[in-house]
């Protein structure tokens, strides 16, 4: 029998925050508790909203858990700090000891196991977060899922957990990942400047009954790169953005 307690609320709830993980010079990982008998209901790439009143005013974002579902005990944000993000700057000004009010998880565009052989990740900065725990996912449970980042960053310390991936292209002979700099330093061997129609033809599975794509970053990105996806052929039912 199942002894796990799957957690989903629909009121905000208190978590309290248990530890925290300086990932770059701007992105935090942070560690809350839960029942140790417990877990969130939740798919990989679904999210929790988190609450907070700033400035007199009741506020809420969404974000994706970046820790493995099914996980007993706790559960990790990821939250890059943006000067206009009045959640993700409260979240950082918050310590070990603090309660955080969210909601959920809730269904966002997530991984369902075998729903495609070829996985395409397409991610911009801080629109890598949904997809940490699909591809941890993935590599973990060994599925059978041949799995393509292309992450876009401005420069190399913007890059979230760089050390992962290229544990991954190392330890994974099914992962791969393909960097793109907007400022790349000397000698940089990978792309530059912003994706384009050619970068993502040569680093994603191509279109076909058996990908799927997830697609995730600055409104405006995304909304160029789904226009450019559709041109290499990649039906938009095959696009998923969480």
């Amino acid at each position: 029998m199942d002894t796990i307690t799957r957690i989903k609320t629909i009121t905000p709830s208190p978590y309290p925050l248990t530890a925290i993980l300086a990932d770059t010079h701007d992105t935090k990982t942070f560690r809350f508790n839960l029942p140790a008998d417990a877990t969130l209901d939740m798919l990989p790439g679904d999210h929790l909203y988190v609450h907070a009143t700033i400035d007199g005013k009741s506020v809420k974002r969404p974000y994706t858990p970046s820790s493995l579902p099914g996980t007993a005990g706790f559960f990790d944000l990821t939250v890059k700090r943006y000067e206009t993000g009045v959640i993700s700057k409260y979240l950082h000004a918050q310590r070990v000891g603090d309660t955080v009010l969210m909601s959920g998880p809730r269904q966002g565009g997530h991984w369902v196991d075998g729903m495609a052989k070829k996985v395409g990740f397409v991610a911009g900065g801080t629109g890598i977060t949904p997809m940490i725990s699909i591809i941890r996912w993935i590599l973990t449970k060994r599925l059978d899922a041949e799995q393509f980042l292309v992450f876009a960053n401005k420069s190399e310390a913007d890059i979230i957990f760089r050390d992962e991936w290229e544990r991954d292209v190392r330890a994974h002979p099914n992962f791969h990942c393909y960097h793109v700099l907007e400022e790349p330093p000397v000698g940089w061997s990978e792309g530059t400047g912003r994706i384009t129609a050619d970068i993502l033809r040569r680093h994603l599975p191509p279109p076909g009954p058996a990908t799927v794509l997830f697609l995730c970053g600055p409104p405006p990105m995304t909304n160029a790169l789904e226009e450019i996806l559709r041109g290499l052929g990649y039906p938009e039912k095959s696009v998923i953005l969480p």
